[in-house]
């Protein structure tokens, strides 16, 4: 009787202790899963001319460097992305701004943004987000790639969140769901405006005005006055309209992540 009783006992506690083993497994891989998705692409162009008027262009480096410095904080790491991979060209490069001259000391980050992933070394599963970073030479090369565009679709069909800034929703002008419909259609969207690109001149230069493309994929654009600074977040989408909202976009994208936890 107690052979049986010892017995029954033992079978008890080995099956509990397979229980244990199975859920300690899982809740290791379920944390595994949770740091690897600590991760947000950043998209910037590798577009350096500014159409046929000869001036240099390339990635804003404040609208790299501000949302990337609220995302690392937070415990983010940050991969690069370009169109064509290797090195992206830069724009804005004034390390009078401290946010600036930080990333562009850092040997880690720095070295990334020098050799930037091609779309086809990208995993979209490893990433909880995407930030498509502005400057005038996103115009000319991320609208229709349609790689970038794909990574973008399953980041935001995998719970994630897709963000851009001034010139970066170029990028989402041609982003489609697998409902067939475009990423922005019905959703309240800012990009750099109409007016902002008259201001500067270039409205003639860049192959299509961002607002009004943006407007004809079915956005409710929202934007404030020339320079002033704007952010929107709908369905985990977020927008901003110029260099100064770069910051508050990371801080944006931030806050939605942590929603979605």
């Amino acid at each position: 009787m107690k052979k049986t009783v010892l017995s029954i006992t033992s079978g008890i506690m080995a099956i509990a202790g397979c229980a244990l083993f199975s859920a300690n497994n899982q809740a290791t891989a379920q944390s595994l899963k949770t740091k690897k998705m600590k991760k947000v692409l950043f998209v910037v162009t590798s577009h350096d001319k500014k159409g046929n008027t000869g001036q240099p262009t390339g990635y804003y480096l404040a609208e790299v460097s501000h949302p990337c410095d609220v995302l690392h904080q937070a415990g983010y790491e940050i991969d690069f992305v370009s169109p064509k991979g290797g090195k992206a060209p830069v724009d804005g490069f004034n390390l009078n701004d401290p946010i600036n001259k930080k990333f562009w000391d850092d040997a880690k980050y720095r070295t990334k943004v020098e050799n930037t992933l091609k779309p086809s070394e990208v995993k979209a599963e490893d990433y909880s987000a995407i930030l498509y970073a502005g400057g005038h030479g996103t115009m000319w090369d991320f609208a229709d790639n349609a790689e970038l565009a794909s990574i973008a679709t399953k980041i935001y069909e995998n719970n994630g969140v897709v963000s851009a800034v001034c010139h970066g929703p170029a990028g989402l002008v041609n982003i489609k769901l697998s409902n067939g419909k475009y990423l922005v259609d019905g959703k309240k969207i800012n990009a750099f405006t109409n007016e902002e690109e008259i201001a500067v001149g270039l409205e003639k230069v860049v192959p299509f005005m961002l607002e009004t493309k943006l407007i004809e994929r079915g956005a409710k654009f929202e934007k404030s006055g020339l320079w002033q600074q704007h952010v929107t977040t709908d369905q985990r989408v977020v927008t901003g309209q110029n260099p100064a909202s770069a910051y508050s976009v990371g801080e944006a994208v931030l806050n939605v992540l942590n929603s979605i936890k």
